[in-house]
């Protein structure tokens, strides 16, 4: 995959989710000079304790895009086990493809040249509804998650939808 194929594919991604966008979020250069860093919109999704939330984040694609996947990264505070305190998204579609030296992630499980920013946003939306608290990436929140998930957890998630809903369009 040479570089031009890469950008050529991610700028046809692009055009397809502008003609037909997909329902919780939306996506655009964050330069329109540069391909290979997008910014993403993130809709809270319904009936979960980030409903109601305007999430941005960044994804970072690499030159060799599809072969390895991108970084993602949240903007927007988020409090979630598979979201690290930096922001960073921490989900299997997003590992390096291959075996997992720690056993934990099967190899299709990770990430193939098959997923688009579509499938990884669907991905990403689907983690919001339901954390995989067995690999977090935010130990602290995925204890809260565990254990008092309507309490401090519901607190705190429900500061960041607030914070997200006020810095959504700045």
């Amino acid at each position: 995959m040479t570089e031009l194929q890469s950008a050529l594919l991610l700028r046809k991604q692009l055009a397809e989710l502008n003609k037909n966008p997909v329902e919780g979020f939306s996506a655009g250069l964050i330069e329109d000079n540069d391909l290979y860093r997008w910014e993403v919109l993130i809709i809270g999704p319904s009936d979960t304790l980030y409903e109601g939330g305007v999430f941005k984040a960044h994804l970072t694609f690499p030159k060799d895009y599809p072969l390895r996947p991108p970084k993602m990264k949240f903007i927007t505070d988020i409090w979630h086990p598979n979201v690290d305190k930096n922001g960073d998204v921490c989900i299997s579609i997003l590992h390096e493809p291959g075996e997992d030296k720690y056993g934990y992630e099967k190899p299709e499980e990770r990430w193939l040249p098959i997923h688009t920013v579509e499938t990884i946003m669907i991905s990403v939306i689907s983690m919001l509804a339901d954390p995989n608290g067995d690999s977090p990436a935010n130990v602290d929140a995925a204890k809260e998650w565990r254990e008092d998930r309507h309490g401090v957890f519901k607190k705190k998630v429900t500061r960041c939808v607030r914070k997200s809903q006020e810095t959504a369009f700045e």
